[in-house]
């Protein structure tokens, strides 16, 4: 978390390789993933869903989950991982033939997620999921990101709405012009006075 313009999504995008570091190392599973292409860091398990969700609004929802899995080869296991995905997301399966751009915002942010659930991610980055949603399916995105990390994936998040990020994380980071300032488990950081007067 941290306020705006503190280098929270750049951070995002250079570890997916979509902005290039300008010192320090960005490892993952002991790799440093600095000259790797962001094609490449896909098939190495990160996937990230962008702020602003960024579907691909012209093609259908079911479209949009085949790119996801573009870069896997195990055709069996993408099926079952669609099965998987509709399961997670109901309302997409009841729109899997509908042009992703006629969906509100809370199914195109569920679309995000399935499709980048559906490259197999050992790491999934999602940027301000919340962004522009009504409280009532924020809550629903919530759980179900909740429900992803406890299944086995790492999630790293970057959330506007500081109070339900280190509610549901189990790690905080604050970021201020481009330094972590303060780090440390989301429920110690909640219950510093500091913390609550600066973001929530």
């Amino acid at each position: 978390i941290g306020a705006n313009g503190a280098g929270k999504t750049t951070t995002l995008r250079t570890i997916s390789g979509l902005e290039r570091k300008t010192s320090g190392n960005i490892l993952f599973l002991g790799e440093d993933l600095s000259k790797v292409s962001s094609s490449a860091i896909v098939k190495k398990g990160i996937s990230h869903i962008p702020e602003g969700r960024r579907i691909f609004p012209k093609m259908t929802v079911e479209e949009n989950l085949e790119l996801g899995a573009i870069t896997r080869k195990d055709k069996a296991q993408v099926q079952k991982d669609f099965e998987k995905a509709y399961l997670l997301f109901p309302r997409l399966l009841e729109r899997k033939h509908q042009i992703a751009g006629t969906l509100s915002g809370g199914e195109q942010q569920m679309l995000a997620i399935a499709r980048g659930l559906l490259s197999k991610p050992q790491l999934l980055i999602l940027d301000e999921p919340s962004m522009g949603l009504a409280p009532i399916i924020v809550h629903e995105i919530f759980e179900i990101i909740k429900n992803i990390n406890e299944e086995g994936t790492t999630i790293l998040l970057v959330e506007q709405n500081a109070n339900l990020a280190l509610k549901i994380s189990k790690r905080s980071y604050i970021i201020k012009t481009g330094t972590v300032e303060t780090e440390g488990f989301s429920k110690d950081l909640l219950a510093m006075d500091e913390i609550r007067k600066a973001y929530l």
